[in-house]
């Protein structure tokens, strides 16, 4: 993790007196786990420094994965939300940059044993999972990077209805376009041509939406986070900044609309 993410505060998404989000940083582990291996910075301990009191997370983003994540500020409320998410009545939304040209609208539905790490993955039961796929945009390079002499790559909006560990890079990959910097479910080559030839490492998976009922208020609530500066480098380099998300706070019953500064 470089010096300035170790350094600087986490982005604030929303806060109200029940919950929080913010804008995890791709790289950042959620909380002190055995993958931690020296790490000395984690999402749960430093929101609660940030904000000054217990924060409460009620789901979860891969360590690589940036975007949008929802903590609760006590614990009644955690119960809530961990229940919403439970019951998948929260939709959300990630985009991802993909090998290939994907389809251009798809329901993947592959069943996925659940990769726990205590049991070898093959004594694990297969489960439903389902994930919601489209293209946004695509783009040809004039490059190189296996055996074609020209490469393409897609925008994909992926909308997850169940909640299985690596759902979107398990189901992209198992359909053939594995999502770029995936180092367990990706291809190698494209993941070195990004991170070597176009200064983009890591995962290229971002959580841009969450869209939920408030656990309080009568209304629902839809955020929107934007992207890292990476990703949002890599979508002007490719000429898909007109689908960069933006900042943005929605409240659907009441009809407020307000762009984040």
């Amino acid at each position: 993790m470089s010096e300035n993410l170790q350094e600087a505060p986490l982005p604030i998404v929303y806060r109200d007196e029940s919950l929080v989000a913010i804008a995890k940083p791709a790289g950042m582990l959620v909380h002190r786990t055995a993958l931690a291996r020296g790490e000395t910075r984690f999402v749960v301990q430093t929101l609660r420094d940030q904000l000054g009191q217990h924060v409460y997370p009620v789901h979860r983003l891969d360590r690589p994965t940036s975007g949008l994540l929802l903590f609760a500020l006590s614990s009644n409320i955690a119960a809530c939300l961990a229940e919403e998410f439970t019951r998948h009545r929260v939709e959300k939304r990630y985009l991802a940059v993909v090998r290939g040209v994907g389809p251009e609208c798809e329901r993947l539905d592959y069943a996925l044993r659940e990769e726990d790490g205590n049991r070898p993955k093959i004594e694990m039961p297969a489960m439903e999972a389902i994930t919601e796929v489209r293209r946004l945009d695509s783009v040809e390079l004039p490059v190189q990077v296996d055996r074609y002499p020209r490469t393409r790559y897609s925008l994909m909006e992926a909308t997850p209805l169940t909640g299985r560990r690596h759902q979107i890079r398990r189901h992209l990959s198992r359909r053939g376009y594995p999502i770029i910097g995936d180092a367990k479910h990706g291809k190698g080559n494209h993941n070195r041509f990004f991170r070597e030839r176009l200064d983009c490492p890591g995962l290229l998976l971002a959580a841009v939406e969450l869209k939920f009922r408030h656990p309080v208020k009568p209304s629902w609530l839809r955020l929107n986070a934007g992207l890292n500066h990476n990703l949002t480098l890599l979508f002007e380099r490719f000429g898909w900044a007109g689908h960069m998300p933006s900042p943005r706070v929605h409240w659907e019953d009441d009809e407020v609309d307000c762009a984040l500064p």
